[in-house]
């Protein structure tokens, strides 16, 4: 259909505006029907029109003659993916020009009734809830797959012994089954925010209308449950002028998307030949245009850079919310959406690839050995074991036992034992500390170390809490999955009575 021709049932007089809009300018705010704003957005419409229009009709709103007939249209445009409207352009809207279908098709006294106590401001806040719990659904999902596939790397290398670098530079022993769950309980902080996000979602805003509600007799009540949502909204001007939610949202995806990218800068390095800590497979690395000898790990580079997105994304969101009045805002209720799908679809990449590559990875014990050793990370063990066998003053014996990893760093004594024999002779009457990194993390037992005993209470802590979140996320899709057949089963039973 021409830009500039409009449909014969677009709405063009709306009483007050006698004229459509500009279409080059409609063309750039509205666009045309395609199957994203069907999937985005005319599903979502539907399904809310159909719970309204069940509600109406049990509050005697509406008569069960009218309801099935704009029940059975509405049902027939679904299944049909609207291709009345495909293609059409639109001059006020992609709700505006479906109303305007319904109003051509039905009659203005049924069709015209649809919007009765409802504005596309409440419809509007509703419809992007209804979709950001479907999308986070999907997020949280793959986050819970995320943990599991860390946990079980953890119990997997409980055993496996690297450095903890600190400043890039080797600290102490600690296991690689403790730097995994590290980084899963940081996810489970970032899973317990996205979650609190969810349970805001469980509020409908149906009823507030265009900003103060109406005085039509409405259930706002039976329509969210309808819809699967828990409660309604407490006050028609916040249901109406917030948009909190995104802002929320996106700040806690923003957190999730930082610990993503630390990790997979630690495993960017630790996958380099000068570290060569873990072998990615063949299916997770790419190669060189040019350099035949290129393995190159740049999936990791690819999840660093989605990981950018949700930050950009808030800060866009902020901006475009920032200075309007708290009221029904263009700026806030659209504009500032829009920067939240493309959020939640990269970090959702990302936290794919990611488990890929924490399932794939494989250690190499022996390059992680020769770092610890290289590194002297048994200087702290040392210096602890010195303090409380000899009641000596802890900055004393840093300093002391700093002079010996010097003193094997120029050669003149092979390690640390045999340093501390020639400087401290009076430190080394009966048994000697074993600085083998073995028994050092297995003596790491205080303030959560790596100690056997500490991993397994956290790994066990974490699997209980991913569990936890699990069943959250069941029970919400089990609840939306039961409302969207409870009503499904209502409005089946008011399509084409007469043809029974």
């Amino acid at each position: 259909m021409n830009a500039h021709r409009k449909a014969p049932f677009d709405l063009d007089n709306t009483g007050r505006v006698t004229t459509s809009i500009d279409p080059e300018a409609a063309e750039i705010l509205f666009g045309r029907i395609d199957n994203s704003v069907v999937e985005n957005e005319l599903n979502y419409i539907a399904e809310v029109d159909l719970a309204h229009l069940v509600m109406m009709q049990e509050a005697g709103l509406m008569s069960a003659g009218d309801a099935t007939i704009l029940i059975n249209r509405i049902s027939d445009l679904q299944g049909s993916g609207f291709a009345a409207l495909q293609g059409v352009p639109s001059s006020r809207g992609t709700f505006m020009l479906y109303e305007s279908l319904l109003i051509f098709e039905t009659g203005e006294k049924i069709g015209g009734m649809l919007q009765a106590g409802r504005s596309r401001n409440d419809l509007g806040a509703t419809i992007l809830r209804l979709r950001l719990r479907e999308d986070l659904a999907i997020l949280v999902r793959d986050l819970i797959e995320l943990q599991k596939a860390l946990l079980s790397k953890a119990w997997e290398c409980r055993a496996t012994l690297l450095p903890a670098y600190t400043h890039y530079q080797a600290a102490q022993p600690t296991s690689l089954g403790h730097y995994f769950s590290g980084v899963a309980a940081a996810f489970d902080r970032d899973l317990e925010a996205i979650s609190a996000i969810f349970d805001e979602l469980e509020i409908c805003p149906l009823g507030a209308g265009a900003i103060c509600g109406t005085s039509f007799p409405i259930h706002p009540a039976r329509t969210a449950e309808l819809l699967g949502f828990k409660t309604t909204s407490s006050h028609s001007i916040e249901a109406i002028a917030s948009r909190d939610v995104v802002l929320r949202l996106l700040a806690a995806l923003s957190v999730t998307a930082t610990t993503l990218s630390r990790l997979s800068h630690d495993f960017q390095l630790w996958t380099t030949a000068e570290f060569g800590f873990f072998h990615i497979p063949d299916e997770m690395v790419g190669i060189s245009s040019m350099m035949p000898q290129k393995r190159n790990v740049y999936v990791l580079e690819n999840i660093k850079g989605m990981c950018a997105v949700p930050l950009g994304a808030f800060s866009s969101a902020a901006m475009a919310q920032h200075f309007t009045p708290f009221s029904n805002s263009i700026a806030v209720g659209t504009e500032s959406v829009k920067p939240v799908w493309g959020a939640m679809q990269q970090l959702a990449n990302a936290v794919t690839l990611t488990r890929m590559i924490v399932d794939s990875a494989a250690p190499i014990k022996e390059n992680m050995s020769v770092r610890l050793d290289r590194g002297q990370t048994g200087a702290t063990a040392l210096a602890e074991w010195i303090v409380q066998r000899y009641n000596l003053p802890f900055r004393q014996v840093h300093h002391e036992v700093g002079r010996m990893a010097r003193e094997v760093l120029v050669g003149n004594d092979d390690n640390l034992l045999v340093a501390m024999q020639r400087l401290h002779p009076e430190w080394v009457e009966g048994d000697l500390p074993d600085l083998s990194s073995e028994a050092i993390v297995k003596g790491l037992t205080y303030g959560a170390g790596p100690s056997p005993e500490s991993s397994h209470l956290e790994i066990s802590r974490l699997s209980k809490s991913t569990q936890k979140h699990r069943e959250r996320l069941m029970e919400k899709r089990s609840r939306w999955a039961s409302a969207s057949k409870a009503l499904r089963e209502i409005a089946g039973a008011l399509i084409r009575p007469e043809s029974a």
